[in-house]
């Protein structure tokens, strides 16, 4: 049988078994023996939004094979970092369309050298990225006065990179129809720091996500959806919707260091960087840091490059080239 992961950890997995609306079943699956093939560098073995072969056993299933992937959106493990060996790719989701970098004015603060991080990933693993600004009703605080200018500068320089920003409130539900129309049809995984509003975001989006996702954990005992695990969760479209739209709603993440990047090829991965790699005077060899001839250097500058930019990856590219958290 064809199956969907929905959620799980490393040894029990959550499968919906393909079929017609009225067939669709779900069961709690096991990985049949010791290792599936094309997961041995990975933390964990599957993730939500992958595809699986499972045969039946009993009440139960069994996973035996993974289908080929289309996407990865994974970060490094903190839990495998450090000294010795460790597979410290953690998947998040896989066969994602499109990330929505979920942040917000205030509640937790804005942080956006953590969206930084995110974009960067999502740039590495060929993943179009929006800029989810939630809880948009806090905008300007609660007196109305103008919104802090540091956070409109920011989502400006977001845009001039070419990333598209859309503000939206889970509270009122100021932007969700446009977010509906992006992510129609699609599969999007929602990733942001821990308060941000995501599973907020996809209750306003689908009421009945909430409900439907407690019944699947109190089936098989799981506990209360707290997104302490990712979770894919259907979205049920409308007459003339063509394909399933899925949300992979992931776990609240305090830090974030992206995945299968080496600290000297970070600059292909930030759009405003990339063009120009390999064109200083020392060529792929420059740290851009102080060296006579670096254009990243001159493009800051003239203000082509943001200085909290730059800064973002002075950090990221030194926590890469020592293996820290």
């Amino acid at each position: 049988m064809n199956g969907l992961v929905i959620r799980g950890s490393h040894s029990v997995f959550t499968v919906r078994i393909d079929g017609e609306e009225e067939e669709k079943r779900y069961l709690e699956c096991r990985i049949k023996g010791k290792i599936l093939r094309g997961v041995d560098s990975y933390y964990n073995p599957l993730a939500p939004g992958d595809r699986v072969l499972v045969e039946a056993a009993g009440p139960e299933g069994r996973i035996t094979a993974l289908m080929e992937r289309r996407t990865i959106f994974a970060r490094k493990n903190q839990k495998a970092l450090g000294p010795g060996p460790g597979r410290e790719a953690q998947i998040l989701a896989v066969n994602a369309d499109l990330v929505l970098a979920v942040t917000t004015p205030a509640s937790p603060p804005f942080r956006p050298r953590f969206l930084d991080r995110l974009l960067i990933q999502a740039e590495a693993a060929g993943i179009p990225a929006l800029i989810l600004l939630n809880k948009q009703d806090l905008w300007g605080g609660e007196d109305g006065e103008e919104p802090p200018r540091d956070i409109e500068e920011r989502l400006e320089d977001f845009r001039r990179c070419g990333y598209p920003v859309l503000r939206i409130s889970a509270k009122t539900g100021e932007g969700l129809g446009e977010l509906w129309e992006r992510i129609r049809g699609r599969t999007a995984v929602l990733a942001g720091q821990s308060g941000v509003g995501k599973s907020s975001i996809i209750n306003a989006l689908f009421p009945r996500a909430g409900a439907r996702v407690g019944a699947l954990n109190e089936k098989y005992d799981r506990g209360n959806h707290t997104t302490t695990l990712g979770e894919l969760i259907e979205i049920p479209g409308g007459p003339g919707d063509s394909g399933e739209t899925f949300i992979i709603d992931t776990p609240g993440l305090r830090r974030f260091v992206p995945q299968g990047i080496k600290a000297g090829e970070l600059v292909l991965y930030m759009r405003e960087f990339a063009p120009l790699a390999g064109t200083c005077t020392y060529g792929l060899s420059c740290s851009h840091r102080n060296e006579a001839g670096c254009k990243i250097l001159e493009a800051l500058s003239a203000g082509r490059i943001h200085r909290d930019r730059y800064d973002s990856f002075l950090r990221l590219s030194e926590e890469l080239r020592e293996g820290r958290k």
